[in-house]
């Protein structure tokens, strides 16, 4: 699995200023070392098996909580929605909701740590939530929601070779990424101010092959994409900032994934 929160976090919604923390990502960062030689030799096999079956797995009640402090803010204030998924300290989240001020930015990260370094309050359109990521998608994914803007901005690699299913191209909730993008299910009323006519996914990462098999995996899923190097002129986060500073190569996979209704049309 990706990750399940610490059992000592506190769950749910994460409204916390920083507080005077220093933050840990200011020393030089090591690149990705790995036995992997060029795509995991499982990829193919563990995509496709994913994409042929419906995750459905039980939902933890403070990741059904926090679902529903999104829907409440949706119900409040009714707009478009994006995600920000592995936040971290959510610095990234901010920077989002103003690339896009007429939605709803939720940053998800299970770790409270990381989310109580925020600097500051969260603004008007955007929230941070304590949570595990596949399962905020997979509530969000139930209940019809699309998703316009999903931004997976440097999530743990897992180079390990053996570690493939932790990956989330190779993980059982990778299917989900497409379903909110084309909005599969018509469950739940959407936004209309939206004029977002494709759902965008962007993945970074400082590992190339990461995000070439990411990008092999959508492929798989019907997808079409690219792979570039990321101009980190503006460090979109922490992380980003620090692998620069380091010298490291950093990579983007983009796709506008078109809409079911496109789909079908």
């Amino acid at each position: 699995m990706i990750a399940a929160p610490r059992a000592n976090s506190k769950p749910g919604v994460v409204w916390a200023p920083a507080r005077g923390k220093t933050n840990p990502v200011k020393a030089k960062s090591r690149q990705v070392v790995t036995s992997q030689q060029g795509l995991h030799p499982r990829l193919v096999e563990r995509v496709l098996r994913h994409m042929a079956a419906l995750h459905r797995r039980p939902v933890a009640k403070h990741n059904r909580d926090a679902f529903d402090t999104v829907v409440a803010a949706l119900q409040e204030a009714p707009r478009p929605l994006g995600l920000d998924s592995f936040c971290g300290t959510g610095h990234s989240t901010a920077a989002l909701a103003r690339r896009h001020p007429g939605h709803l930015v939720v940053g998800i990260d299970k770790s409270a740590d990381r989310l109580a370094r925020h600097p500051g309050e969260p603004g008007s359109n955007y929230l941070l939530l304590q949570a595990d990521c596949e399962d905020i998608w997979q509530l969000l994914a139930a209940a019809g929601h699309r998703v316009d803007y999903h931004y997976l901005l440097y999530p743990n690699p897992w180079p390990k070779t053996k570690h493939l299913q932790r990956r989330i191209h190779a993980h059982a909730s990778f299917p989900l990424l497409l379903q909110l993008a084309r909005g599969d299910a018509q469950a739940a009323p959407k936004a209309t101010d939206s004029d977002t006519a494709r759902g965008h996914i962007e993945l970074r990462s400082n590992w190339q092959l990461y995000v070439e098999e990411f990008g092999v995996a959508m492929h798989l899923a019907g997808a079409r994409g690219r792979v570039a190097r990321v101009d980190a002129t503006e460090p979109m986060t922490l992380f980003e900032r620090k692998y620069r500073d380091s010298g490291h190569e950093l990579w983007a996979y983009r796709a506008a994934i078109a809409r079911r209704e496109q789909l079908e049309g």
